[in-house]
This record gives structure tokens, C-alpha cells and sequence, in this order.
């Protein structure tokens, strides 16, 4: 699969930004910006994800 690296790496990217939006979250105020960025850029990455897989 010659675009494995690449989906490793936005899986990584990925799974951190899950991490943020959670961390986010369960704060007591959370930041609804910061919150809908971090979600938009999640869904972003998994978009590309899926089109590479798509592509492979």
C-alpha cells in the first residue's frame, strides 16, 4: 500500500485530536470555538483517511 505512511500518520494526528476534544470537554466551561475546530479538523483527517484508503 503505497500511502500507508501517510494514513498512519493522520491516524496518529487523529487519535490525538480525540484526545484534545475529550480533554476539552470534560472541562467545566469548555471552549465551544476551540471545540468545533478541533472536531472540523478531526473530520477533515478522516475524510483524507478514507480517500487514501479508497485510492489503495
Amino acid at each position: 500500500m503505497m500511502h500507508a505512511p501517510r494514513v498512519r500518520a493522520l491516524e496518529s494526528r487523529h487519535a490525538e485530536l480525540e484526545t484534545r476534544i475529550s480533554a476539552e470537554g470534560a472541562r467545566p466551561r469548555p471552549n465551544d470555538v476551540a471545540l468545533t475546530r478541533l472536531k472540523l479538523e478531526k473530520l477533515q483527517l478522516k475524510e483524507e483517511m478514507e480517500k487514501l484508503r479508497r485510492a489503495s
